[in-house]
């Protein structure tokens, strides 16, 4: 059997993405989208502190089964040292698959069938959870393979797949106007 060719696109700031079939630059973000960004990351930090690494704007190479690799960058990305040893740094630069955790924050601009198509590329290649951030609605959403549940002020987002990772949706878009 062939192997499936890699999408290659070039680095550009923002990043592009490979989404519905075609290029999509990411949107520069607004001051909320970035302080999001950054909330978020810390987050994920202290929670991940032995367990992985954090970033925010990592490009992945994404391989869903029987589909061409291509490059998409989470606002935020976790990914195990189970999955991808410590030792591998060379490997974590632009890893081959998805994170174990991506976290997506909306824009303004952002098409809702874009976003769709990110969230459904994610978990085909097997990441276990998409977190999708709402700033508008100010809601966080976490999807599965199997569940999608909304999490709104006054309510905190647990996941069984992230086990001790809670975050206080109030204090969070609280903490992004500051």
């Amino acid at each position: 059997m062939e192997a499936l060719s890699e999408i290659i696109l070039p680095e550009t700031k923002p990043e592009t993405e490979w989404v519905r079939g075609r290029a999509l630059q990411k949107v520069s973000p607004t001051y909320r989208h970035g302080r999001l960004q950054y909330l978020i990351s810390r987050i994920l930090t202290d929670w991940a502190e032995g367990r992985g690494r954090v970033a925010s704007e990592w490009r992945f190479r994404v391989n869903p089964p029987g589909e061409r690799i291509r490059p998409l960058v989470p606002d935020v990305a976790y990914l195990s040292y189970e999955r991808l040893a410590l030792e591998e740094d060379p490997a974590a630069q632009i890893p081959v698959g998805t994170p174990d955790l991506a976290v997506e924050i909306l824009s303004p601009d952002d098409r809702p069938v874009d976003t769709n198509d990110k969230i459904a590329t994610y978990l085909r290649a097997g990441c276990s959870l998409i977190i999708l951030v709402d700033p508008d609605a100010e809601t966080i959403t976490a999807i599965d393979a199997t569940t999608r549940e909304t999490f709104k002020r006054g309510e905190t987002l647990t996941h069984p797949t992230v086990d001790g990772l809670h975050i206080e949706v109030s204090r969070l878009f609280d903490d992004a106007l500051r």
